[in-house]
Order: structure tokens, then C-alpha cells, then sequence
């Protein structure tokens, strides 16, 4: 029980206007560190864009939208599932090539 503790961190983050603490895995900080720096830089852009034409609710929400789209693209282009599938089949065919061999 104490080593699981040793192993949670509890840090503050700074998210645009707010301070916000999190406890979380001691080796993933650098992560929340950079994840909370995104979020603000991405949500200050679009409220010097936007500042009093949109609510905040509305630029909070751009702002997911924003980063949801960066890990939904970076997802995709780790999608190994169609080469899995490849190399499921040429695996098949040559084993079948090699056991007609023997």
C-alpha cells in the first residue's frame, strides 16, 4: 500500500485561468504538465480570436474540439489493425506455401 502511494503524485496544474489539482501516476506528470500547457495555449488562441463574440462556454468547447481532432488524427495514424490483418494473411499464405513443400 505505501509503494502504490510512492507511485501517485499529487501536482497543481495550471489550465488557462485556473489552478487545478490532480493526483496521478508519478511517471506520467510530464504528460498532465504538457496536456495542461496545450490546453491553454490552444484556448487563449481562440479567445483572442473570439473574445466577446463568444461565450466562454463556446470557446472552452472549440478548444476540446481542437485537440479532440490532434488526437483523433495522431490516433489514426498509429491504427495498426490493417497491418495486422496483411500480415495475418502473408503469414498464412506462406506457411501454406511452406507446408506443401514438405
Amino acid at each position: 500500500m505505501a509503494e502504490q502511494k510512492k507511485d501517485r503524485l499529487h501536482i497543481r496544474l495550471h489550465v488557462y485561468d485556473e489552478e487545478i489539482d490532480v493526483v496521478i501516476n508519478r511517471e506520467e506528470e510530464e504528460f498532465y504538465r504538457a496536456a495542461a500547457k496545450l490546453i491553454t495555449e490552444r484556448y487563449n488562441a481562440y479567445s483572442g480570436h473570439y473574445n466577446g463574440r463568444k461565450t466562454d462556454h463556446t470557446i472552452a468547447l472549440m478548444t476540446l474540439v481542437d485537440i479532440a481532432l490532434l488526437y483523433q488524427k495522431e490516433h489514426s495514424h498509429n491504427d495498426t489493425l490493417v497491418y495486422d490483418n496483411v500480415l495475418a494473411r502473408l503469414t498464412s499464405e506462406i506457411e501454406s506455401v511452406l507446408g506443401e513443400r514438405k
